[in-house]
């Protein structure tokens, strides 16, 4: 018998993991149109808030709709047209760029072979390559642009999301036959998400904006552009503001020097640990229920499987997964895996059993 299900066993473990290759080759596969999909929820959820606070001004919900869907055009309109020309002069200027950053380069070895130090060019290449920074960069805009290229599906989707945002409870609740059905777990996860996202875009605005103003300040080329990229990678958990970080400073260091570049670090530096460290920890109370490497892990996951947008949504996507493991039994021990440390007094003590005879 004990053989009996432990091969039964065996093989449920091997339908599951079959199961969830195909799940991920499949979303690997449908990349566009899930990316699509999940840059609609997350605008969709930055508009629920408003549209809920329309509503209860008793604005009727298709009118509050228009309003928000409009404002997200305006704002999206206007954005693209400074960014992307920000963009192209940065696709235009990027060879000279380039051939600057290779004479300092050359001017740096030449100064190390002159004390005597050789072979560090190639120590220092193999760690960064400044070079390729400045094209990953170029490309990483590319490839959030191209994800935005269906603007008009993008949003009919959200105004759809947004439509159906206040009744789906209703629903919910007649599918289940009770109409006074409470979900206080789904409302609290669903609450969670919002308050991380509206936060999190509010921190990543600041951000942006301050990174743009001192930039424009040292003199930096492209200040906006510098200031949406750090806007943008603030999303992406641990490494988003360092990466934001490199392209400025290297531009710093090309067009004005070490010491200007090491005032953009210095501002980079300043806005992250404000922004991050104090604003941001003391405004989303509490974590966000999952641990530190799980964090980083997802960011892997999420950017591997659906590239820039993956990383940027990481952390809500592991957040819906943690909340769909901890609603079915026999996942909770996933849920455990992705969530915090446990603390030690939440952990069932056994008891210990007398063996001497009771006094």
């Amino acid at each position: 018998m004990t053989e009996q299900n432990n091969s039964q066993q065996g093989i449920r473990f091997l339908v599951i993991a079959a199961a969830l290759v195909i799940i991920i080759i499949g979303i690997n596969q449908a990349q566009s149109v899930l990316v699509s999909f999940l840059v609609a929820v997350f605008l969709a959820m930055l508009g629920t808030p408003p549209v809920l606070w329309l509503e209860r001004k008793r604005i009727p919900s298709v009118v509050a709709v228009l309003i928000v869907v409009t404002g997200m055009i305006t704002v999206l309109l206007i954005v693209g047209a400074i960014v992307g020309a920000s963009i192209n002069s940065f696709y235009t200027e990027l060879p000279v760029y380039q051939t600057r950053l290779q004479e300092q380069f050359s001017a740096f070895q030449s100064f190390l072979a002159s004390k005597g130090i050789r072979g560090m060019d190639k120590v220092l290449l193999g760690f960064v390559n400044p070079g390729a920074v400045m094209s990953l960069t170029a490309r990483l805009l590319a490839g959030l642009g191209s994800a935005l290229s269906n603007i008009v599906l993008i949003l009919l989707t959200v105004a759809f999301i947004l439509f159906e945002a206040s009744s789906f409870p209703v629903k919910l609740r007649a599918v289940l036959g009770d109409p006074q059905k409470a979900f206080p777990q789904f409302t609290r996860f669903v609450g969670d998400i919002e308050r991380y996202m509206v936060i999190k875009t509010l921190i990543s605005l600041a951000t942006g904006i301050l990174i743009g103003i001192w930039l424009s300040i040292l003199g930096v080329d492209f200040p906006i552009l510098w200031g949406f990229l750090a806007f943008l990678l603030n999303y992406v958990p641990n490494v988003g503001s360092t990466i934001a970080a490199i392209p400025a400073v290297l531009l710093a260091l090309i067009q004005l020097g070490i010491g200007s570049a090491v005032m953009a670090t210095a501002g980079y530096m300043a806005v992250n640990f404000i922004l991050d460290n104090v604003i941001e920890t003391r405004l989303m109370g509490r974590r966000l229920g999952l641990s530190t490497l799980v964090v980083f892990l997802s960011l892997i996951f999420w950017g591997s499987l659906l590239g820039p947008v993956g990383m940027v949504l990481c952390i809500p996507l592991t957040m819906t997964l943690k909340f769909a493991c901890e609603n079915n039994k026999g996942t909770q021990w996933i849920a455990v895996l992705l969530g915090p440390e446990v603390p030690a007094e939440s952990i069932p003590r056994v008891s210990k059993k007398r063996t001497g005879p009771e006094t």
